[in-house]
């Protein structure tokens, strides 16, 4: 049998990294959270807009989207802004998609109104699974974001149908982890992203095999990780939301 790997802060192979999420982080926009897994450490904000796109205009519908970004120093090696290419790249556009498909799968967007909400991600330091940290922490600056509208009397009834939260997993010589960082990520045989809500419904799983296939059973066991790693992560999503109410 081979032993257990040895982890980033000691953790077994079911462990996350030890996360952290400060509500509040940005006092001006409307619902905001600085997220911390391990090293990797991402601001969420969310902002609203009055009105919605014209496809959506006079059906009585809100909208949300979302943006995600690097830092220029984020990975250690300067990235350039996207702005100074005049476009973002294709792993910018995927990951936000992705964060926006995620935070609406759990929106009810007739009770939002027809007013567009923008959750932006903007990672200050990348070690490993950001777009995951960027959903997770999203979804709490989503949720104070309802919370201020419903607060306000902007919306009659909260928009959240329930919550989502995302982890990373993935198989590293042989061994099945959860919560990569990035020396495992750029080692893994098996790289897997899985989005799941508060049900234990999957809004998306990205899993891909680097050098030999995956077997239905493996990834199951993978999912079964995530889903324990998701349980973990969605409790301190719900104690930061009720203490930021609190």
């Amino acid at each position: 049998m081979a032993s257990e790997p040895t982890r980033s802060y000691g953790r077994p192979a079911h462990g996350l990294r030890p996360v952290r999420i400060e509500p509040g982080f940005v006092r001006t926009a409307l619902g905001s959270a600085l997220i911390e897994v391990g090293e990797t450490r991402v601001i969420c904000t969310a902002s609203r807009q009055e009105g919605v796109p014209r496809w959506l205009a006079g059906q009585g519908r809100g909208w949300m989207t979302a943006e995600y970004g690097m830092l220029p120093a984020s990975t250690g090696e300067r990235k350039s802004r996207d702005v100074s290419r005049g476009r973002p790249d294709g792993r910018t556009v995927e990951i936000q998609r992705l964060i926006g498909r995620s935070l609406r799968a759990v929106l009810d967007l007739e009770a939002l109104g027809e007013r567009t909400l923008y959750l932006d991600c903007d990672v200050l330091q990348a070690d490993g699974g950001t777009r995951c940290a960027a959903i997770s922490g999203a979804y709490v600056a989503l949720a104070l974001a309802c919370a201020r509208l419903l607060a306000e009397g902007a919306i009659e009834r909260s928009p959240l149908r329930g919550s989502i939260a995302a982890v990373s997993c993935g198989v590293v010589e042989g061994q099945t982890l959860l919560d990569l960082d990035y020396s495992e990520d750029s080692r893994a045989e098996v790289d897997a992203n899985v989005v799941m809500t508060d049900a234990g419904e999957l809004v998306e799983v990205q899993a891909t095999a680097e050098r030999s296939p995956l077997s239905r059973a493996r990834l199951d066991r993978l999912l079964d990780l995530a889903a324990s790693g998701i349980a973990q992560l969605r409790a301190l999503q719900q104690e930061t939301i009720a203490g930021a109410a609190g």
